[in-house]
């Protein structure tokens, strides 16, 4: 069994990709990173079981990238379950192979199939697939000259769980029989295995325990379900009520970050966005400052989610659920680090509600369901503190001057009333007096997800999403780099599938 590896110098490495693992902070490989890509570096068929959140994807990429060629064709093949997984997926190959120069395109739902196989036609070397529109593509011949001699099945037992088995096996029957094979999946029922039996040759097999795969608890895990237009009366309605001391907002995009971070500097919050496009030193400054104490709100990317190691921040928030466990268990443990407790909160609307419950199975998250306090709520529990303050409050010696000026003037109960109402305003707490869906509603949109049926048949009929810039040429956005293609990013599972 090749030697267990404390740094990622240590597995030999091509300049460009360990260049990719710095910027991309990460420091010290983790337990399935540390046991898998020497297998991988060697060749080797590979049946890695590791749930989410312990660093899979750079587990398969980084060994994967740094064998293949980089010819102008396809050289490497990722399938994942669902299409926010392929576009995570996608975002974080990009990002870990940028400087090597690996071009990758992804493949789902949604969009002109003629695109995306002229996306991959133009030079792609990795490609990102959902089974349902990989299928399509395969079978009606649009992909030519597609040879990958690295394939990898991510999340296999979830393929299972959403009915892909049979379209896996028939997907296989158009790759070469010389490739290099790797599985992963969370757990090994008994048709997975089956499926390793017929598409890897003499497979090594590496394991993670489970201890190491689940979510802090030290962190207190709530998700309030709100409408789409209300998230951002929720985030202040909840900075309001929590008034945490240092919190981190994950956003999905560049551009979200920065519309939002513009958005809480204007109403008073000392905020700054980080995200992928920023320069080095501009990425510096802004940590620099959330470290010193100097912002007190950090709207990040997921960029930030890897390598930033800051002890105190009391609360993180998802603006939008975050696209797989793996991304949640890695922004939430943003809090409660150092021993200390922490509140993770999480925004969903109806329609993300069955995304969260996989979350929340995945990552063996206890997440509670809570309600946004009421404006009145918040104005009350507001109230309390101040007459606390007001009680506690230590007197200073220019009072007594400013009160003889002012007892001129107009009456003690006067004068405490103004005075309150100018503390009272100085609180801003404003916005609409109920924010989330109605209890009535919610009941019913939960039963109707209770009563839910995944379809046995997928199917990513649609088009794809890919790293392919406006101009023609292969970059990324905000997860993978700057200014490119993106494309509709409406929620449907049929097309995710």
């Amino acid at each position: 069994m090749p030697t267990q590896h404390d740094s990622f110098e240590s597995f030999g490495f091509k300049p460009q990709i360990l260049r990719g693992v710095t910027d991309a902070g990460f420091v010290t490989p983790s337990p399935i990173q540390s046991e898998a890509m020497p297998y991988i570096l060697e060749g080797r068929d590979l049946i890695a079981q590791a749930q989410t959140g312990t660093g899979k994807t750079a587990a398969f990429g980084l060994p994967a990238m740094n064998r293949i060629e980089q010819t102008d064709r396809v050289e490497m093949l990722v399938i994942t379950p669902t299409r926010e997984l392929a576009t995570q997926v996608s975002d974080e190959l990009f990002k870990l192979g940028r400087f090597a120069g690996v071009k990758t395109v992804t493949v789902y739902g949604g969009q002109s199939s003629y695109r995306q196989v002229d996306l991959i036609s133009r030079g792609a070397q990795v490609v990102v697939a959902t089974p349902g529109r990989l299928l399509d593509l395969l079978s009606s011949g649009r992909l030519k000259n597609f040879e990958p001699t690295i394939v990898i099945l991510d999340e296999a037992d979830e393929m299972l769980d959403m009915g892909f088995l049979d379209d896996i096996k028939e997907i296989f029957k158009f790759l070469p029989k010389e490739r290099q094979t790797l599985m992963f999946s969370a757990t090994m029922p008994a048709p997975i295995k089956e499926l390793a039996g017929r598409i890897l040759r003499d497979p090594v097999s590496v394991k993670v325990t489970p201890a190491e795969e689940t979510a802090n608890k030290d962190i207190f895990q709530q998700y309030y379900v709100i409408e789409e237009h209300e998230r951002d009366d929720a985030i202040l309605r909840l900075f309001d009520a929590e008034e945490p001391s240092k919190s981190i907002i994950f956003t999905r995009t560049k551009k979200e970050a920065e519309r939002l971070s513009t958005m809480l500097i204007a109403k008073g919050y000392g905020a700054k966005g980080l995200h992928g496009d920023m320069e080095q030193k501009s990425r510096e400054e802004v940590i620099k400052g959330f470290k010193s104490n100097q912002l007190d709100i950090l709207v990040a990317t997921d960029v930030a989610a890897r390598g930033l190691d800051v002890k105190d921040v009391s609360h993180v928030f998802n603006y939008h659920i975050p696209f797989d466990p793996e991304s949640y268990v890695h922004r939430i443990g943003r809090t409660g680090r150092a021993g200390k407790k922490g509140i993770a909160v999480t925004l969903v609307t109806p329609l993300e509600y069955k995304e969260l419950q996989r979350i929340k199975k995945i990552a063996g998250a206890d997440i509670r369901q809570e309600s946004v306090p009421t404006l009145g709520d918040v104005k009350k529990a507001h109230s309390g503190k101040l007459v606390s303050a007001v009680l506690n409050a230590r007197l200073n010696d220019d009072a007594q001057r400013i009160l003889t000026v002012l007892e001129e003037q107009i009456d003690v109960q006067q004068l405490a009333l103004k005075a309150l109402s100018l503390l009272i305003e100085k609180q801003n707490i404003t916005g609409p007096d109920s924010i989330g869906v109605n209890p009535q509603r919610l009941e019913k949109l939960l039963n109707d997800h209770r009563r839910d049926r995944p379809s046995k048949r997928g199917g990513a009929k649609g088009g794809g999403y890919s790293k392919f810039k406006r101009n023609g040429g292969f970059g990324g956005g905000d997860r993978g780099g700057g200014g490119n293609y993106r494309g509709n990013r409406t929620r449907s599972r049929r097309d995710d599938r």
